[in-house]
């Protein structure tokens, strides 16, 4: 080696050290300073018309009988949802299930 690189081997350590640092530190602020948390917010309600392919088919009074009405779709194939709205809970089903489970629910014994 040359004896000018000897002389200044002493700072590439220490150099190479802070470049890296203030590479993370750029990187970690950039990442944090996006104003968004990882962790999802709770749903807001919202009107029952606002669920986008989800249509309801029914609207009970409570969310334990929606809880209900919903498991009976389910034990007859059909996918369905609960959600509460502004209006209250709603039970949700895909519009080209809405025939099938109003079929379903009609036929619920109790």
């Amino acid at each position: 080696m040359s004896s000018a690189w000897q002389s200044y081997s002493f700072l590439f350590g220490p150099t190479v050290a802070l470049a890296i640092l203030v590479v993370l530190m750029v990187l970690l602020k950039w990442t944090f300073s996006t104003g968004r948390s990882v962790i999802a917010r709770p749903g807001r309600p919202g009107q029952p018309e606002d669920y986008g392919l989800l249509v309801p088919v029914a609207s009970p009074a409570t969310m334990i009988e929606a809880e209900v009405l919903r498991r009976t779709l389910e034990a007859a194939d059909v996918r369905a949802t609960v959600a509460e709205t502004l209006q209250g809970p709603r039970v949700m089903v895909l519009r080209q299930h809405v025939q099938i489970a109003k079929h379903v629910l009609e036929r619920k014994p109790g």
